[in-house]
């Protein structure tokens, strides 16, 4: 729980750093400027508040883990990503997509931070508790948190510890990465956000890549 909001609220304070030429930029996710990825997380912070509050009594059937889809093949025609382009550009200035992210942001936090973490919660026809929904989320902010940061160095980067859990989640499902490799190198060489080097090629073994998380 404490984890969500460490790498939500590193999420937030990085996009409140954003210069207005910042969301003209490329993005770290493949054909997303920072703009549609900006407008992506207010999309992602709504979905956190709705499931919060949508309790169910059924039992649970995926953890912070099984709750993504795993995949080797990037999903191709997403409507719903085609939609966050176009929901971007509507947002005209900057500053409207800035307050937004951070209203909407900021309500997510909060609302996590008074979460019961053992509640149940229904999403997308799954059922979790409240502690296993919230840490799936640790995933989603910190990876595109990533993303975010890709192509802009002056913005700090996420959390430590946030990077650490993302890792082990990525090796629950991969195995595990050289242990001489970074937790940024085995985030975005896993998933296919960096192609590997030869000499990294050759210590991944039989690991397959990317990992596509969705």
């Amino acid at each position: 729980m404490d984890l969500f909001s460490q790498a939500l609220g590193a999420l937030l304070r990085a996009v409140g750093e954003l210069t207005d030429d910042d969301f003209a930029r490329p993005s770290g996710c493949e054909g997303w400027l920072v703009r549609d990825l900006v407008c992506h997380f207010v999309i992602d912070a709504q979905d956190v508040l709705i499931t919060l509050v949508t309790p169910t009594a059924d039992a649970v059937t995926h953890d912070e883990v099984t709750y993504w889809e795993v995949s080797h093949e990037p999903a191709e025609d997403d409507p719903l990503a085609a939609l966050t382009v176009r929901l971007a550009a509507a947002y005209g200035e900057p500053w409207m997509l800035k307050h937004h992210v951070d209203d909407v942001g900021q309500a997510a936090l909060r609302a996590a931070q008074l979460a019961d973490p053992t509640l149940k919660v229904t999403t997308q026809d799954m059922v979790l508790c409240t502690s296993g929904y919230l840490g799936a989320y640790v995933w989603e902010w910190t990876l595109h948190h990533l993303d975010l940061v890709a192509h802009l160095p002056h913005l700090e980067g996420p959390p430590p510890q946030a990077l650490a859990r993302c890792r082990r989640t990525l090796e629950r499902i991969a195995g595990a990465f050289p242990a001489t490799w970074s937790d940024v190198d085995v985030l975005l060489v896993g998933t296919g956000r960096r192609a590997p080097t030869g000499p990294e090629r050759a210590a991944l073994g039989g690991i397959e890549i990317p990992f596509v998380l969705g």
